[in-house]
């Protein structure tokens, strides 16, 4: 199941399936999708996604379901629209998410922290993109971010191999971004300095790393906006600023 909790201005979507490891059917991508819809409309001003189970993070697709994917063609196509659906939201969402990765992480989980802008992950992280191995196919686009992320040499081996690899391997080539011995908190204490700098200023930065068109135009603005505003009286005060 998929839980969403509040610390504040950090919301976090929990991967809580017990007794699963986190592995994610058609209704499990659906509810996830549900869930990064309801954080668009939100206050929040930096995400975290993470798992309630220890030692796991996903396992990614749940392969209980796949032999009635295999008999029925119409549930295949639902399963990989309810994956897009996603795995696309997160990456769309308009602030700063962070996938943080204590344990397994493998398959489609490899996908989802792929669409996260920043990933943490801990000593106990293993990553792993096994398709070849179940002779199924991984989606256009979740090849294209891991190619992205890695490189195509990487993405190739990690492909055509299924083999995993561990934390400080998947920070070397590109995969994960910081490694921390436990990377729950050192993802909230991220997340903590993120929502505490100007709200609108974040969503416009990561606009601006997503290659939105008109940066340029929001770039101007923000002069005239009312974060500069206070931005300017914390510093020449020198206290900490107070976006509201």
């Amino acid at each position: 199941m998929i839980e969403l909790t509040r610390d504040g201005h950090v919301a976090t979507l929990w991967l809580a399936r017990g007794g699963r490891r986190n592995a994610l059917s058609t209704g499990h991508w659906r509810d996830l999708a549900a869930a990064v819809a309801h954080l668009v409309a939100s206050d929040a001003r930096a995400v975290l996604l993470a798992s309630r189970e220890p030692g796991v993070f996903s396992a990614g697709a749940d392969i209980a379901e796949f032999g009635e994917l295999q008999r029925t063609p119409a549930r295949a196509t639902a399963f990989r629209e309810a994956l897009s659906a996603a795995i696309e939201g997160v990456a769309a969402l308009p602030m700063p998410v962070m996938a943080v990765v204590d344990g397994g992480c493998f398959g489609a989980a490899v996908a989802l922290i792929l669409a996260c802008d920043i990933t943490i992950a801990g000593d106990g992280a293993r990553f792993a993109v096994p398709p070849a191995r179940l002779g199924i196919l991984y989606p256009p686009a979740d090849v294209a971010r891991l190619t992205a992320a890695i490189g195509r040499g990487h993405a190739a081996r990690l492909l055509f191999t299924g083999d995993a690899i561990a934390a400080d391997e998947a920070q070397a080539i590109g995969l994960i971004h910081h490694r921390a011995p436990a990377a729950l908190p050192f993802a909230q204490a991220l997340a903590a300095r993120i929502a505490a700098n100007a709200p609108q200023a974040v969503r416009g930065l990561k606009r601006i790393l997503n290659a939105e068109p008109g940066g340029e135009a929001r770039f101007d603005a923000a002069f005239a906006g009312p974060e500069l505003c206070e931005g300017l009286a914390a510093f020449q005060s020198r206290r900490p600023p107070e976006f509201p």
